[in-house]
């Protein structure tokens, strides 16, 4: 499980990117991989899947 920071979220779009609290890298995050609602500056964990364009943050939830 990563840690992080949700950096932008807009959800009217149903997606956004969380900043990794480790290494700094951003990660983008849809709706489909919440498991909690979230919003901006909320401390969540993640885990990361390969995805069409790079990395997502997947089974995000709240901290």
């Amino acid at each position: 499980m990563n840690k992080g920071t949700v950096k932008f979220f807009n959800d009217t779009k149903g997606f956004g990117f969380i900043m990794e609290a480790d290494s700094n890298k951003e990660y983008f995050v849809h709706v489909s991989g919440l498991i909690d609602e979230i919003r901006e500056d909320d401390e969540v964990t993640f885990d990361l899947q390969e995805g069409r364009k790079g990395l997502n943050a997947v089974n995000v939830s709240r901290v």
